[in-house]
């Protein structure tokens, strides 16, 4: 078991838009998702950087399993603090079933608090200083609302893909 903070406080969250390098709308609006009647939950994946080999691991492997998100009505969202370029490169090399959104200045990543590490130096490079965030939010009331977040306290420090799918079928009441 990792030393990770996961809590499971409903929370409001900042909405935003983003472009849309993946699967569904681009650009992607995290209200307009929200407002669909048909997804209780959306799954925002923080990520580190470009060149992150677990980030890479972790995207691929959940679309390998996207199939059971799908199941529960809950949409996925991995969010990339890189520049469209770059996470167009991620979707040709692993045709994500998912969005993939680039958030170029780590605007939206800031906003959810993603945590940097290593003062200065963490944030002049992401690799180095961003750590994973894995949320659950809550969207049956079209208002999205945070049920569950897991913030990694090491690059490979992620949830288990089974974790945050019990997450889901919890707030939908299974």
């Amino acid at each position: 078991m990792s030393d990770t903070t996961a809590s499971s406080t409903p929370d409001a969250v900042p909405d935003f838009k983003l472009s849309n390098a993946g699967a569904g709308p681009d650009p992607f609006s995290l209200s307009a998702v929200a407002a669909d009647s048909d997804t209780d939950a959306v799954v925002l994946l923080f990520q580190r950087d470009y060149h992150c080999g677990n980030c890479r691991k972790q995207v691929q492997a959940i679309g390998d399993r996207y199939d059971e998100f799908e199941a529960l009505n809950a949409a996925v969202v991995s969010i990339l603090p890189e520049p469209v370029e770059r996470a167009s490169e991620w979707q040709e090399s692993y045709d994500l079933p998912f969005a993939l959104l680039a958030d170029p200045n780590a605007d939206v990543s800031d906003a959810y608090d993603q945590p940097v590490r290593f003062g200065v130096l963490g944030s002049l490079h992401d690799l180095v200083g961003r750590m994973p965030v894995a949320m659950v939010l809550d969207t049956r009331s079209g208002e999205p609302a945070v049920a569950y977040t897991y913030e990694g306290r090491m690059p490979a420090d992620r949830p288990e893909i089974d974790d945050l799918l019990d997450e889901i079928r919890t707030l939908r009441g299974e």
